[in-house]
């Protein structure tokens, strides 16, 4: 089982290598940091805002404090000391919540900035990478147009190995047609292989005709090489011409061997 998934997975991780693109793999990380950007830029904004709507809450609290100071300085001028021991407890109370603000309007302005500071970074990031993923898509785009070229020329593209594939197949059977087609012709001729058709097939008299004729030029050959050890090349002549049609015999002459006796 073991082998069977790895053969499953090395065949499945073939056939994405084979369908992955990498423009395709780049675009999409690219577009994945956008997105990282993205939500970084808006953390910012919130925080931002959160530190806005602090700063207007110590803004009004500060003015909040100060006026119950000036009440409380206008009613110890007037006597009444109670109103003003009044309006300077509330202020207090109200500073208090003062520094309360104040420490998370610095906590908030602190976050703010480390996460602006990391948007700038990322953004630097992605404009780096967006440079690097245009120059790596064009390259490959060349190198892709260049192979297809090579490919082409040289033959060992898909669409030329078929081809080729085919040429050797006709080649092939064109080559073994042939061969049969001798290999029939000479049976035929040496009679292992019967004509159905009756074309060219020698009955018994023209094969009996060849034969002879084969047998004479044997003999005359025979003729003429006696004729030379025993008289010399003249003297075979007579006897070459006495197996020529139309010949007649003729006396015996000195020197001449007459082969019809």
């Amino acid at each position: 089982m073991k082998r069977m998934g790895l053969i499953f997975k090395s065949k499945a991780n073939k056939a994405l290598d084979r369908a992955e693109d990498p423009r395709e793999t780049l675009d999409y990380s690219y577009q994945k940091q956008l997105e990282l950007l993205q939500k970084v830029r808006r953390g910012v904004a919130d925080v931002a805002t959160s530190r806005k709507r602090l700063e207007l809450q110590l803004t009004q609290l500060q003015q909040q404090s100060a006026k119950y100071e000036d009440q409380g300085r206008k009613a110890l001028s007037l006597g009444r000391e109670d109103l003003a021991r009044e309006a300077l407890t509330r202020k207090a109370n109200m500073q208090s919540q003062i520094t309360d603000l104040e420490t998370q309007y610095q906590q908030l302005q602190a976050e703010e900035e480390k996460l602006t500071l990391a948007s700038q970074r990322l953004q630097a990031k992605v404009d780096a990478f967006r440079t690097k993923k245009e120059t790596i898509k064009a390259t490959y785009t060349a190198a892709q147009a260049q192979t297809r070229i090579a490919e082409s020329f040289s033959g060992i593209s898909e669409e030329m190995g078929d081809v080729g594939l085919a040429i050797q197949r006709a080649e092939d059977k064109t080559a073994q047609m042939q061969a049969r087609a001798g290999a029939i012709d000479e049976l035929l001729a040496s009679g292992a292989l019967d004509d159905a058709s009756g074309l060219g097939r020698k009955d018994d008299i023209e094969a009996e005709l060849e034969r002879v004729a084969g047998g004479s030029d044997v003999e005359l050959e025979l003729a003429r090489m006696k004729a030379e050890l025993t008289g010399g090349p003249a003297a075979a002549q007579p006897a070459i011409e006495q197996g020529k049609p139309g010949t007649q015999d003729k006396q015996d002459t000195p020197g001449t061997i007459n082969y019809n006796k």
